[in-house]
């Protein structure tokens, strides 16, 4: 189904939960949040989608997501382990942390449009306009909600250190 050999399914189905995982904590924390149950099951599930792309990759680029996706991904985790960054260090974790969502739903949307629907898909050339759309959209959702996570989080270390004052 769909053109995917077995070790494709395990890298998708092992990747799959990382993506409502990641609007769950978008939508109820702004961000990803390492230290908790549902980023501790983004991480492995990352990890785990990251990891067997270079069993199923097609293109040299698919190897450097993967590599970059790894680097980013255990760069946002451990961040935030190290005290010598002090409040810097959450807004690295946040935008790490953001871009290993984007670099997941990069490919993920690219691979939907040119497996779907199965035998006649949406898209079949990698220059397709429908396909850089998408793609150019996924950029200006990084790029906004970026800027609103980081907006959150000075709001809310500026209500922190008002708090501390009082």
């Amino acid at each position: 189904m769909f053109g995917i050999s077995p070790p494709g399914w395990v890298h998708t189905l092992g990747s799959l939960p990382a993506i409502p995982l990641a609007i769950y904590m978008f939508a109820r924390h702004g961000r990803i949040v390492p230290r908790s149950a549902p980023g501790t099951a983004y991480f492995v599930s990352m990890l785990l989608g990251a990891g067997t792309v270079f069993l199923v990759a097609h293109q040299p680029v698919s190897y450097v997501i993967g590599v970059v996706t790894i680097v980013l991904l255990l760069a946002g985790y451990g961040i935030g382990r190290i005290s010598i960054f002090g409040r810097a260090g959450r807004y690295l974790e946040t935008i790490l942390l953001s871009l290993t969502a984007f670099l997941l739903m990069l490919p993920t949307v690219t691979e939907i449009l040119r497996r779907v629907p199965d035998g006649h898909p949406f898209v079949t050339d990698l220059n397709a306009p429908l396909l850089l759309g998408a793609q150019a959209g996924l950029l200006v959702l990084l790029i906004i909600g970026m800027t609103a996570q980081i907006v959150h989080l000075r709001r809310h270390a500026t209500f922190e250190t008002i708090d501390r004052k009082c």
